[in-house]
């Protein structure tokens, strides 16, 4: 164990609330947790948030919470999040966490699935697009909801979370030992949450995680990244996720001061504000990130667009010697130092100006991404994770290989199947199985313990693993070549002109495009090329100068493919794809199943029938 943070325990805790509360009372740091209230930052100590945990515990008992009752929780990141969430840890209770950006008819069958008595809701927003499937749900003994508006006061089921700390603190006077007693009575093997997956494919499968999986992977992950005390988080990923949760209990076991961020939008000025060290984050927030960078150089004009685009070109070739561990001679390392104060300092205040790496996951994140935000002295860290195993492997600010997932963390085993390259896992981190669906389960776990990940991939002479693509997104042309539609989607992604992209042809002889534009920079460069942009976005999706534009960078971007596998046609869409139309999943990963169907007669004309 290298965790500076963690050598204080004489034995590790056995149980998520033993190893969080521990370390806020240890640290009982005055910002332990922190939240926007209008302009103003507030904070948490760690006493403060110990005594609320408590409070919520002793609430949720006075209501009958007792062991292995089920406790759902809808709503944005905030503390109200993770304090309901270890309250009802606490008390031998599983949590239910569920997306904001579900789908209604999933929210009735999560809830209805899992078997919820109570459901925890943010506020009025969240009730608008939920309160249909909750209503639906008689079982749900009661609503509480974290905001003091929203909903209807009147109702019997209703009560808000301050009524519900008043009741713990009432609870607390009659049994005033009840919650050490039942944070003694939590077993490793308990079951600690059930969190259903996103559903890309039929109906969500519950993943039950004990309270070793996250023990584990809280030990394994604060041994394996260099996490320390004095540290600033920004928690932008929604707590729901898998990732974005398991990395909230690795930052409270080390003493780290979270900020919450809820909302995408309010990304750019808390990174302002808070000025993060270490921060969680997907591929889309830095393509996002750089293709602003890139407009903003490419638009300041004369010397100093040449000088942006020469200091991009030097951080390329300079992140990629150090990549390939090639010697980096004194002209290029001289021309990188004089690079980064001119240019890449600036990105480096972008992001607060103290970040010492950031975690991505969630999806692949182009070499030529990764090498500029390297080069601009911001590191990116490509981990891999999934509901079923937390989180279980990253690349080390000292060993990393960009396009890689990195190395496995203590204590987990990774193997590439011989058979078919699928990436296994084994380890204490690995789920004890989908809940109430043995057949899943079976399809998923073997009988010596290794999860079948469904990501296939293969693993380097250093032991970096490296994933081609998801095993049933692989898809054959009519000339028999298999294609790995995430490869090429994101070096699609790397084009200043593309939103979004979803690689096609399956069962066709080519492979196409289905590609949503940044109509902001489209539109922008279609101006400087002299074309009337005036036209409604679905009129340039028909303009064949415009299709033939944005085409010219799906096939300059994927050119290093083999033939079979470059983008040949594009197809336009004026809007992105989204949750709503039944397109992505809460997690924000294409249906491609969905996709292929809708777009059929678009598919057939760009890739050919």
């Amino acid at each position: 164990m290298t965790s500076e943070n963690l050598i204080g325990f004489e034995k590790l805790p056995q149980t998520i609330p033993a190893y969080c509360l521990e370390s806020f009372r240890r640290h009982n740091k005055p910002d332990a947790l922190n939240f926007k209230n209008g302009d103003v930052w507030e904070q948490i100590s760690g006493s403060a948030a110990i005594e609320k945990i408590k409070r919520i515990a002793l609430g949720l008992a006075h209501l009958g919470v007792k062991a292995g009752d089920r406790v759902a929780i809808i709503s944005e990141n905030r503390p109200e999040w993770s304090i309901s969430d270890l309250a009802v840890l606490s008390l031998r209770a599983v949590s239910v966490p569920i997306y904001t950006t579900q789908a209604v008819e999933q929210i009735r069958y999560i809830l209805e699935n899992s078997g919820a008595k109570i459901l925890f809701i943010s506020g009025a927003k969240i009730w608008k697009h939920a309160e249909r499937a909750i209503q639906s749900v008689e079982r749900l003994e009661k609503l509480i909801f974290f905001d003091k508006d929203g909903h209807d006061r009147k109702a019997s089921r209703v009560m808000t979370f301050d009524e519900l700390e008043k009741c713990g603190v009432e609870f607390e006077k009659i049994e005033p030992d009840y919650f050490e007693d039942r944070l003694a009575e939590i077993e490793k093997d308990d079951l600690a949450s059930i969190i259903y997956t996103s559903g890309t494919t039929g109906d969500p499968k519950g993943v039950q995680l004990t309270h070793e999986a996250f023990v584990s992977n809280i030990a394994a992950i604060s041994g394996g990244l260099p996490i320390k005390s004095t540290d600033r988080s920004l928690a932008v990923l929604p707590l729901s996720h898998i990732f974005e949760r398991t990395v909230f209990y690795v930052l409270s076991a080390n003493g780290v001061s979270i900020h919450y961020c809820a909302a995408f939008e309010q990304i750019a000025s808390h990174l302002q504000e808070v000025k993060p060290t270490i921060m969680t984050a997907v591929p889309r927030l830095f393509e996002q990130v750089y293709h602003k960078i890139v407009k903003k150089g490419k638009a300041a004009g004369g010397w100093k667009t040449k000088l942006f685009d020469w200091a991009l070109d030097v951080g390329q070739e300079y992140w990629a010697a150090k990549d390939n561990r090639k010697t980096v001679g004194p002209a290029l390392a001289a021309k990188h130092v004089l690079a980064s104060r001119l240019v890449f300092s600036k990105w480096r205040e972008g992001v607060g100006g103290s970040l010492r790496f950031f975690v991505s996951g969630g999806a692949p994140l182009s070499k030529k991404l990764s090498y500029a935000f390297w080069a601009a002295g911001i590191p990116i860290l490509q981990g891999y994770g999934m509901t079923e195993a937390c989180v279980t492997s990253a690349n080390r600010p000292d060993d990393n290989k960009v396009g890689s997932i990195g190395t496995p963390f203590e204590g987990i085993e990774m193997k590439i199947a011989e058979s078919d390259g699928e990436i296994l896992i084994r380890g204490r981190n690995v789920m004890k199985g989908y809940y109430n669906d043995e057949q899943e389960t079976a399809k998923a776990l073997d009988a010596d313990g290794w999860y079948h990940t469904g990501d296939v991939g293969y693993m380097d002479l250093d032991g970096h693993f490296f994933i081609t693509d998801r095993k049933k997104d692989l898809f054959k042309l009519s000339n028999g070549k298999y294609v790995a539609p995430q490869q090429v989607e994101s070096l699609l992604k790397q084009s200043p002109l593309v939103a979004q992209a979803v690689a096609v042809g399956s069962g066709r002889k080519q492979v196409g495009a289905l590609i949503v534009p940044d109509w902001e920079t489209l539109k922008q460069t279609l101006k400087e090329e002299g074309i009337d942009v005036s036209g409604s976005r679905e009129e340039l999706c028909e303009n064949p100068y415009v299709v033939k534009r944005v085409q010219r960078d799906a096939v300059d971007f994927t050119r290093e493919m083999n033939d079979f596998e470059r983008v040949k046609r594009v197809y336009l869409l004026p809007r992105e794809f989204s949750i709503d139309k039944g397109e992505m999943t809460p997690t924000l990963k294409i249906k491609r199943g969905v996709i292929d169907e809708k777009y059929s007669e678009a598919i057939d004309m760009i890739c050919g029938s």
